[in-house]
Parts: C-alpha cells; sequence; structure tokens
C-alpha cells in the first residue's frame, strides 16, 4: 500500500471491472456508504477512503492551510486516483465530496464516466438571488457552538442534520463518527464548507451528474438542486427521495440504496 492510500486508509472490495469511487462527507467517514457496498461488490470494484480531517485519519496530517479551499481534497482525490492508476470510474460523492468530484472533474473529465451527487450544494449561505439555506448569523452561531463546547455540539447538531427519532441508529452513527473528529479540525473543515462558493464553476462541469436530494434536509434545500441542474455545464438529472435528513444513505437505505444503484446502472439518456 503507497503513502497516499494508508493516509486516507483506502479500502478496495469487489470484483467488477468497473470501478465505482465512494466519497464521503463532512462528519463521517467511509462507513457511512456500509448499506450500499453490500449491494456493489458483486459486480463493481468499490473504492472507498476517509477524507483527510475524518477521525479515523491521523489528525497530525492535517494542513489547515491546505483544507481552507476545496481544492485540497481535489489533490487528494486526484493523488488517490494516481496511486491506484485509475482510468475511469463511477464517482458517488456525499455533501462535500460531492463538489470535490464536481471540481476534479473539470480538469480530469476523463476519470470520471459519472458524477452521482448525494446532497450537495454549491453554497451554503444565502446572496440576494440565490437561497442556500443558511444566513451568515445563523453560521457564526454554528461556528461558536462548535469552539464554546464540542461535544455539546455535537449532540444537537447530529440529530439536527440527520433527521428523524433522536434515538435512531442513523444518529447515534453520525454521532460517533463526528465526535471522533478533533475539534479545531471540524471547526476548521466547517468554516471551509459552509463559507465556499463553487457556484462559479458549474458551468464548466462536461461529466454527466446525477444529483440525488432529500425532500427535507436542513443543510441543503431541496431548490438548491434545482439550481445545480439549470447551472450545471453537463447533462443532468434530479432525484428527490421521500426522505428526510442530510445523510439518506444511512438514515433511510431502504428507499435511497435503491435509488443509488439505479443510477449507478442506468446512463442519462441524451435529449432527442
Amino acid at each position: 500500500m503507497g503513502i497516499v492510500e494508508e493516509a486516507h486508509n483506502v479500502r478496495i472490495v469487489g470484483r467488477g471491472n468497473q470501478s465505482v469511487v465512494l466519497a464521503h462527507g463532512f462528519g463521517t467517514d467511509q462507513s457511512v456508504w456500509k448499506h450500499l457496498v453490500p449491494h456493489l461488490v458483486d459486480e463493481y470494484r468499490v473504492i472507498l477512503f476517509d477524507n483527510m480531517g475524518a477521525g479515523t485519519t491521523n489528525p497530525e496530517y492535517y494542513d489547515f492551510e491546505r483544507y481552507s479551499t476545496v481544492e485540497g481534497f481535489v489533490y487528494d482525490l486526484l493523488a488517490i486516483f494516481e496511486e491506484l492508476q485509475l482510468n475511469s470510474c463511477i464517482f458517488i460523492g456525499h455533501s462535500l465530496s460531492s463538489m470535490v468530484g464536481v471540481l476534479a472533474s473539470i480538469s480530469h473529465p476523463h476519470l470520471f464516466s459519472k458524477l452521482i451527487l448525494v446532497s450537495a450544494s454549491p453554497r451554503f449561505l444565502n446572496e440576494t438571488d440565490y437561497y442556500g439555506g443558511f444566513q451568515q448569523e445563523e453560521l457564526n452561531q454554528l461556528f461558536e457552538g462548535m469552539r464554546s463546547n464540542y461535544k455539546a455540539w455535537c449532540a444537537g447538531f447530529a440529530p439536527m442534520v440527520v433527521g428523524g427519532d433522536l434515538d435512531s441508529v442513523a444518529v447515534q452513527e453520525f454521532s460517533r463518527t463526528l465526535f471522533n473528529m478533533r475539534p479545531d479540525i471540524a471547526l476548521g473543515l466547517a468554516q471551509t464548507i459552509f463559507q465556499f462558493d463553487m457556484r462559479h464553476i458549474l458551468g464548466l462541469v462536461t461529466v454527466p451528474c446525477h444529483i440525488i436530494q432529500s425532500a427535507r434536509d436542513l443543510a441543503v434545500p431541496p431548490v438548491v438542486s434545482e439550481y445545480l441542474q439549470q447551472n450545471l455545464g453537463a447533462k443532468s438529472i434530479v432525484e428527490i427521495t421521500p426522505t428526510e435528513g442530510h445523510l439518506p444513505q444511512l438514515s433511510s437505505p431502504d428507499i435511497v440504496i435503491p435509488v443509488l444503484l439505479r443510477h449507478i446502472r442506468y446512463d442519462i439518456p441524451d435529449a432527442s
């Protein structure tokens, strides 16, 4: 195993000829895909990894300057692809990683046959002509909560983001992976994510995009998925699932896993 693979806990399972890359979002690690992986291993070569900053990675490797922009994660993704000598893949990115995949596909479109974007947003902050879901004051309060008492913040943030029953397995699982992050890293990463604005690069995307969005998501309103579809340069399709929360692959696998499998297996038809 190479240095990059080891740093990101890269794991390869399955025996298919086509590769599927699963990339997780903020506060989680590769375990967030545990309900999907068993459905893929008989048909695909599945590549999982942990983003730097996840609780499963070495915090000494986290560079606050490098990860102050999404590009830091793009460089990591491309380094993993290079070390694995990966020439083409179906990329499934959740939240932060959806936009990492979008950005990587602009400079290296040949590496991606399609992008499947789960709970994706190019901008979380509201603007005069754009609704992302958050006001700056709300984000300031979120950051202050993380600074003042990270454990208490996790206890409140996890059920709010996952949605549904406070005692659900999904809430407990997200609470665990969120709390495993080093607090200063979690804060720095949250500031990177919630303050970024990637709307200006959407028109440069040429790889087909499948956008999967919960009907009720505190972090990403469904209108954001419509904005993505209208502004992406590539052909795209949106599917709103009858689910609640920002991590539907974890909280509603019975609904979302069949949707993901359908989008993995079928391509967007060309407009006639």
